[in-house]
């Protein structure tokens, strides 16, 4: 399931602004999750989400990393483990649970997550939260980067240019006048 306005219209006018359209991606899993736990399927069920690609730079993640979330009984609740995890991991924790063998020589040797995870079950329901932002904020046409913008794909995912439209997300919330630190190269080629 992809719920895509985290990745937003930057700061398109009459669009939702970056902030609104995160909130809302945000709200909609924790619907999500509130009707599940909520559900007879609950005591059998595991959610993995990936909160965002970080497009390859700064955007509202990090140039460097994006958060994962397993949400389940046998999960570990209070819990922030700070295992260096892949996507891979998230497949090869998925397969162990369901007893599927890997597709692959990269989710076969990737570390599933197990220190996320306990053996006894935790069935208390979750319940979502209100929202905190408003979710219907819209850009401006005097928002930074607003011309930007429109002239953007932003129709598909990853089809307009990665790091103009991360200047535009990052500016929107950190404000026009901060620095959008560029993303770390450590490959060094010698001529």
């Amino acid at each position: 399931m992809s719920l895509g306005e985290n990745h937003t219209q930057g700061t398109r006018p009459g669009a939702p602004t970056p902030q609104a359209a995160v909130a809302s991606n945000d709200y909609a899993l924790g619907m999500i999750v509130d009707r599940l736990s909520h559900s007879p399927y609950w005591a059998k069920t595991a959610i993995f989400v990936i909160e965002d690609d970080a497009q390859n730079g700064p955007d509202h993640v990090d140039a460097r990393r994006t958060t994962a979330l397993l949400i389940s009984p046998y999960t570990k609740r209070k819990t922030v483990d700070s295992t260096l995890y892949t996507t891979s991991s998230l497949l090869r924790t998925m397969e162990l649970l369901l007893g599927l063998p890997p597709m692959s020589q990269y989710d076969a040797a990737a570390t599933p997550m197990y220190a996320a995870m306990g053996t006894k079950a935790d069935l208390t329901p979750f319940t979502h939260e209100k929202a905190r932002i408003d979710l219907d904020a819209k850009n401006t046409a005097l928002a930074w980067g607003a011309k930007e913008s429109m002239a953007m794909n932003l129709d598909e995912y990853d089809a307009a240019p990665m790091l103009a439209l991360n200047e535009i997300i990052w500016k929107s919330v950190r404000g026009a006048k901060s620095e959008m630190p560029l993303p770390i190269a450590r490959i060094h080629f010698r001529k």
